[in-house]
């Protein structure tokens, strides 16, 4: 009957508006995402803003005790941070007229409160030439301020999953944990571990700290755990680190130097291989006399000089040992020694890992070296 009268059914009907109505919303989604990533055109805002200083200049000669002259620095604090810089000359040529308008309307600053005097042009010149300079520096970098945040979420999270463990066989128990210095989010100290072998019974990690330490040290952990990952498994045990070391050479940079450990263990014998380049040792806890032991390598640092050699120390870990790897502000400050550092971390360590307690590589960071003002990293490997 719908077809031979020609009217739409009221269920079709509401059906098509709120498939309207979801395209609506999805479009505006979509733009407003593109926005704040800084793909989006800042024409919207341009417009906005352009629109708010005739408002503002009219409130201002209606009320001006209410709405003074140095109102006009909100769109021009706005503009600089979302505009362009050609962009930000027109708005700001308009709140150039806007004032000349309202110098006008109220007369001369001499005649009482509420005018626009020398020092409201000079505040609203100096917020103004502050925002064409953060535009012009935006403009060369090539990085709107909107995608500034996202773009420093996306390093975040590749530090993070970078330095994410591999699913280890049954027997084998894997904990690591990270702190950066001053609680920020990015630090110096990464991790890149990965299977390798024939049938993926090897496991290899690297361990790593890098010159530095929070943001000062994220891009460069970045870079390097990025490198380090596509050597891990691409070389064999012994190239890799003299292969780290001409990697960071060839960077040629001012604070170039790293320490690192790289551990390769067998998970079908126990039978492990530690090579370091002037890391802190590791510790090995022996489930049988309940003592630990320091796993210390030779080798220098990365990135000080060519043609390093790197010799490794063996060792075993049998039901119900732990082996430790860490980073050097877990242990050493400027008011404790390292070997005080590492008896500390030991008697902690006693408290947490033998009991096989789960968390323990975090529960370990805050017992030792919850406020330290460095880096701290800590991985655990434990044969059940």
């Amino acid at each position: 009957m719908a077809g031979r009268t020609g009217k739409t059914p009221p269920a079709p009907r509401l059906y098509q508006a709120r498939k309207a109505v979801h395209r609506a919303r999805t479009v505006l989604r979509r733009s407003a995402v593109d926005y704040f990533r800084g793909e989006g055109s800042d024409w919207t805002a341009f417009v906005a803003l352009l629109a708010t200083v005739p408002a503002l200049a009219y409130a201002t000669a209606a009320e001006p005790l209410w709405f003074a002259p140095e109102g006009l620095v909100l769109p021009v604090i706005a503009g600089g941070l979302l505009l362009r810089p050609a962009s930000l000359l027109v708005l700001y040529a308009a709140a150039a007229g806007a004032l000349l308008v309202e110098a006008t309307v109220l007369g001369p600053y001499t005649a009482g409160p509420g005018r626009v005097t020398p020092g409201t042009v000079l505040v609203v010149g100096a917020v103004g030439l502050s925002g064409l300079l953060i535009a012009q520096f935006r403009s060369r970098v090539g990085v709107p301020w909107r995608r500034g945040n996202t773009m420093l979420f996306d390093l975040r999270e590749r530090i993070r999953v970078q330095s994410k463990l591999p699913k280890l066989p049954a027997g084998w128990h894997r904990e690591m944990a990270l702190r950066p210095a001053g609680g920020q989010s990015f630090s110096g100290d990464f991790v890149v571990a990965t299977l390798t072998g024939p049938d993926r019974r090897t496991l290899e990690a690297v361990l790593t700290d890098v010159s530095g330490k929070g943001m000062d040290a994220g891009s460069r952990a970045l870079l390097l755990s990025g490198a380090f990952g596509g050597l891990l498994g691409s070389l064999p045990p012994h190239a890799f680190l003299p292969a780290a070391n001409d990697y960071l050479l060839r960077q040629d940079w001012q604070e170039g130097f790293a320490t690192s450990v790289h551990l390769v263990l067998d998970l079908d014998s126990g039978d492990y291989e530690l090579f370091s380049a002037g890391h802190v040792p590791a510790l090995q806890l022996n489930a049988g006399s309940g003592r630990w032991e320091e796993k210390n390598a030779e080798g220098p640092l990365l990135g000080v000089y060519d043609g390093a050699r790197f010799d490794p120390v063996k060792g075993s870990l049998r039901p119900g040992d732990v082996l430790m790897l860490f980073t050097d502000g877990l242990v050493e400050t400027a008011e404790r020694e390292l070997s005080e550092g590492i008896d500390r971390l030991t008697g902690e360590a006693d408290r947490y890992v033998v009991a096989g307690f789960e968390g323990a590589a975090w529960h370990l960071i805050e017992a030792v070296a919850r406020d330290v003002n460095d880096d701290r990293a800590l991985l655990l490997i434990r044969r059940d």
